[in-house]
């Protein structure tokens, strides 16, 4: 009797939708094999784990506050991964877009430049994704110009950002009243997302971005998918590629 193994083209509806539940219940698998192997009750276990993250109004703003900015490196790795670039540096990025935005925001004692509030919070955006996209420019030279391996340059990359933004407020944006903290000065009240859930720290930072649906969405996933057809497609693959390294 002899198997053979052939690649399926395009999974099926049903493997989509049944993917995520059975990654769920494998982990939760491997959890209760750890926890009893530690000889802790499985089932308090779990009823502590969902109560704290659950349990309560706080405890569920607690983690979807938690939430927001790993759902936000997860879109910006999954955008790099339709192009086949495999960004592991959406941590550095993430600290390093958010040095940015504070550094716009966070002038003159927290009021910023003398602007519309609108405005100067569009400004803090923009400055928050040219930092990330232009962190993102130097492992994307190296892997275009002289093919290397974008998980290591971006990987690396995490320890030098971390390291800079720590020496900056550490240094030159820290607050005068810290008392030895290492943190910038607080943002103006009118800067701050609106509150998603009120006397929480949740806001409408938890946003979902459909990117598939794009037009550009279609731009991405042509020269990953199937790189010679690219052209037939009227899509210029040095260009999509760039975009999308750019808005991961």
């Amino acid at each position: 009797m002899k198997l053979i193994l052939e690649r399926r083209p395009e999974p099926s509806r049903m493997a989509l939708a049944l993917a995520p539940i059975a990654a769920i219940l494998f982990t939760l698998a491997v959890c209760t094999l750890l926890v009893a192997w530690a000889g802790a009750p499985v089932g308090r276990t779990y009823a502590l784990l969902f109560e704290g993250a659950f349990g309560s109004r706080f405890a569920l703003s607690e983690t979807l506050t938690r939430a927001t900015p790993l759902m936000l490196t997860g879109l910006a790795c999954a955008v790099a991964f339709r192009a086949r670039f495999y960004n592991i540096g959406a941590e550095g990025q993430l600290y390093l877009g958010a040095l940015a935005a504070v550094a716009i925001g966070g002038l003159h004692d927290g009021t910023g430049f003398d602007l519309p509030v609108p405005v100067l919070f569009g400004g803090m955006m923009l400055a928050a994704a040219l930092a990330g996209a232009l962190l993102l420019l130097i492992p994307a030279l190296l892997k275009t110009r002289l093919g290397v391996d974008e998980v290591v340059t971006t990987l690396l990359g995490n320890f030098i950002v971390l390291l800079f933004v720590s020496m900056m407020l550490d240094g030159p944006m820290k607050d005068p009243m810290a008392m030895g903290w290492p943190q910038s000065v607080a943002l103006n009240g009118d800067l701050e997302l609106g509150k998603l859930i009120e006397r929480t720290r949740a806001h409408t930072g938890l946003l979902w971005a459909a990117g598939w649906h794009w037009a550009c969405g279609c731009s991405i996933a042509t020269p990953s998918s199937a790189f010679r057809c690219a052209p037939w497609a009227r899509t210029r693959t040095p260009r999509a590629s760039w975009a999308c390294r750019s808005t991961a």
